[in-house]
Parts: structure tokens; C-alpha cells; sequence
């Protein structure tokens, strides 16, 4: 069977994508315990309400109650966690041992899937999880395929496994870092990490204040903590082989833009698994995901410590190289006039890509534009602003359009 495909929410519209462009599982937090402080999160309600949709299409929701918390932080947690389970949670994503036994003894029929965060690296550490009732581990991103191999040789078969595949890599092992408080004051094992690695550094002297020495790569400076991005689109056959149940994408804080397209290459490209190797677009599937906000790619540890080839010295800043300009929400097939609303400006006569959840992306030239009230109009400048167009091959709701951005 194809390892699960495991996707990222900040919010209830990137839920909507996730599921839309072929996720099986969503994963998302509430406004407390979770790891992405600077994502809007999810109320009481958009919980509720994510849940439902996800079942609704027949995807698994799992909530997460991952930070590492201090004794203020589990006030309420009975409830809260009473709750998740009243409106129908799949799975709990956890890193604290305490958290743990709280679930056990407060709902103990929920899944468990042991975060990231709790960093296990052997099969000994899995193994004394499974003891303690969690269902599905979370491996470190610091493991090799051969050390994966090892640990699910060692382990129960009904211990499942999940990995990143894709996204954000953490200087520190698997977020364990302290470097954000220390110089921010803002924790990121309580989700609120200002990313402190990734500045511009120098070296000062203690007794020549002010003076800089001469250690940078280029003149932009030097980043000296600043990890590449992860991305493992070309190698999903490893895992499957491997035996992992899950496939997971890094991206809460991310757009829907994002979501909708890390989700669409790596669903296009599992799929793809069943077929003949020449009949896959693997290399089509990792250009696509090149057109989102990323840095440099790297295999992160899966083929051993990347050393240097991991890191980024010369830059911290994200690679874009194009922007969403509307997502279509309803389509006239006989009249070929899609109802588009706008994210970025668009102007008629622009060239434009438009994709889907399935197949290959198409272009298309903007014609025939207008407003909500079928007033002709030149451009759609204005935010979320609703305008019409004409789209002669069939699209659908969510289908995405793309703007080459001009260097």
C-alpha cells in the first residue's frame, strides 16, 4: 500500500486545500498546545469544523498538543481535551511524556502519534512508546533510510511510522532549541520561534566593540545555522519500500498557494507509484514544487549527514518565482465564464497558469475580464475582490491561478 499522505493546516481555507488537492490525513492545532504559535490557528469552532470536513471527504484529522509545556500550560487540558474527542479528533500529535499519560487517563481510546518534537532516533525509544499506548511515531528528520530500516525491523508491526518528506529543516534536532528565547524571548518548543538561526551573524572581538571581522561569504553576510529546505518528491519509492505509514509535509504557517501545491505534487506523485516507471512525471511533479516559496532543496539526513550541502551560507531569503493571482471558485461550462477571486493583481492580456489537484498545469491569456456586475474592467487589482473571465478549457472550484513573477 502507498504511505499515507499527511498534510499541514494553519487555518480553516488551507484545510479546505489540503483535502481538496488529495491529502489523506490534515493535521492542525487549536489556539493553545500547539506548535505554530505564529499560525492563526484554529477557535473552538474552526476545530469542530475542520474535523467535519475532513471526515466529510473522508480524510483523517489529527489536532496537535505537541509543545513542551510548563505546569501553567496544562491548565484545562482535561477539557480541552475532552472536547477534541467529543467532536470526533482521529489522532493526537504529542511530545511530552506527561501530555501522554494525561491523554491515557483522560481519554484513553484516542490515537496517539508522538510528534516530531520528541526526537526519537532508535528503535529502543520506539519501542518504550509503544508501551506507553502511542500508536504512530513520528521519527526525527536526523535518521538515515538505512537507520529507519533498522527501527522498523525492531519494532512491532502494528507500531506505525511517519516521516517528513517535505519542508522547513530545524538547526537543532528536531526543534529541541533554545537559541529564540535566549535572544527573542520568544520559545519555540511552545511554537513561537522567530527563527534566530537564520539572521545574518558576524564576529566581534570582546575588547574591539563594533569591530567586525572579515568571516562572511559573500557581502550579504555569512548564515552560519541556516538549514536548506527538505524535499524528497524523487526518492518516494524508498519509503513505501521502507514500509512507512505516513508521509508528512511541513508548512502550517505556509499559504494556501503552498499547501495546495506541495500537496498536489506529492499526491500526483504517489499515485504514480503504481505505474510503469517510464509512464511517472517525478521530474515534472519536482519543478512544480520549485514554483512555490522554498530555499535551496537538499535530501536533509536520509542518505547521511549532509554536512555543508545542508546548509545555506550566502542567503536566508525564500526563492519566488511566482505569484497566485485568484483562486476560481464556481465555473459556467456552457458560457466558459469562471467567477475568480483575486489574491494578487492581474491585468487583461496578463499569460497566467492555472492548475488543479490532478494533471499537468495549462496556460492561459486573460480575456474578456469583469467585474462582479459584468462591468468590462482592465485589471483586478483590489484583494479578494470577485471578477469574471473567461477560461475556455473546464476547470472547477479551487482550481488556482499563477503569475510568472518578473525578475
Amino acid at each position: 500500500m502507498l504511505p499515507k499522505l499527511l498534510a499541514p493546516a494553519g487555518n480553516l481555507d488551507k484545510l479546505i486545500m489540503a483535502v481538496q488537492y488529495g491529502a489523506d490525513e490534515v493535521y492542525f492545532a487549536g489556539k493553545s498546545m500547539g506548535m505554530r504559535a505564529g499560525s492563526k490557528n484554529f477557535t473552538k469552532d474552526d476545530l469542530k469544523q475542520g474535523v467535519e470536513y475532513c471526515h466529510k471527504y473522508g480524510r483523517k484529522a489529527n489536532i496537535t498538543v505537541n509543545i513542551i509545556p510548563h505546569n501553567d500550560d496544562l491548565k484545562g487540558i482535561e477539557g480541552y481535551l475532552k472536547y477534541l474527542q467529543k467532536i470526533g479528533t482521529d489522532a493526537l500529535i504529542i511530545a511530552d511524556p506527561g501530555v501522554v499519560e494525561i491523554v491515557k487517563q483522560t481519554i484513553p481510546d484516542m490515537k496517539i502519534h508522538l510528534s516530531t518534537q520528541a526526537n526519537t532516533t532508535n528503535y529502543h525509544t520506539a519501542n518504550f512508546w509503544y508501551k506507553q499506548g502511542v500508536n504512530r511515531i513520528v521519527l526525527a528528520r536526523e535518521l538515515t533510510f538505512e537507520e529507519i530500516d533498522t527501527i522498523i525491523k525492531n519494532t512491532p508491526e502494528d507500531l506505525e511510522f511517519e516521516t517528513f518528506v517535505h519542508g522547513a529543516m530545524c538547526i537543532s534536532y528536531s526543534g529541541r532549541c533554545l537559541l529564540s528565547s535566549f535572544m527573542t524571548g520568544r520559545f519555540s518548543n511552545k511554537g513561537d520561534c522567530a527563527q534566530s538561526c537564520r539572521w545574518k551573524y558576524n564576529l566581534v572581538e570582546e575588547k574591539r566593540p563594533g569591530e567586525y571581522y572579515p568571516i562572511e561569504e559573500t557581502k550579504e553576510g555569512t548564515f552560519i545555522m541556516n538549514s536548506k529546505d527538505l524535499c524528497m518528491i524523487e526518492h518516494l519509492q524508498k519509503f513505501k519500500e521502507l514500509g512507512i505509514k505516513a508521509l508528512k509535509i511541513e508548512g502550517r504557517n505556509k499559504s494556501e498557494y503552498y499547501t495546495a501545491l506541495t500537496v498536489r505534487s506529492y499526491r500526483n506523485a504517489l499515485d504514480e507509484l503504481n505505474y510503469p516507471e517510464s509512464e511517472r512525471n517525478t521530474g515534472y511533479w519536482k519543478e512544480e514544487l520549485e514554483k512555490t516559496s522554498h530555499r535551496d532543496f537538499s535530501y536533509g539526513f536520509f542518505f547521511g549527514n549532509p554536512y555543508k550541502d545542508g546548509q545555506l551560507y550566502t542567503h536566508s531569503s525564500y526563492i519566488r518565482t511566482y505569484d497566485v493571482v485568484g483562486i476560481i471558485r464556481s465555473y459556467d461550462k456552457t458560457s466558459k465564464i469562471a467567477n475568480v477571486e483575486q489574491r494578487n493583481k492581474f491585468s487583461e492580456g496578463d499569460i497566467l497558469e492555472c492548475f488543479g489537484p490532478k494533471g499537468k498545469h495549462f496556460e492561459l491569456k486573460v480575456k474578456n475580464l469583469t467585474d462582479e456586475n459584468n462591468n468590462e474592467i482592465d485589471s483586478a487589482p483590489h484583494p479578494q475582490q470577485t471578477v469574471k473571465m473567461h477560461i475556455e478549457e473546464n476547470v472547477e472550484p479551487y482550481y488556482i491561478l499563477r503569475k510568472k513573477v518578473e525578475e
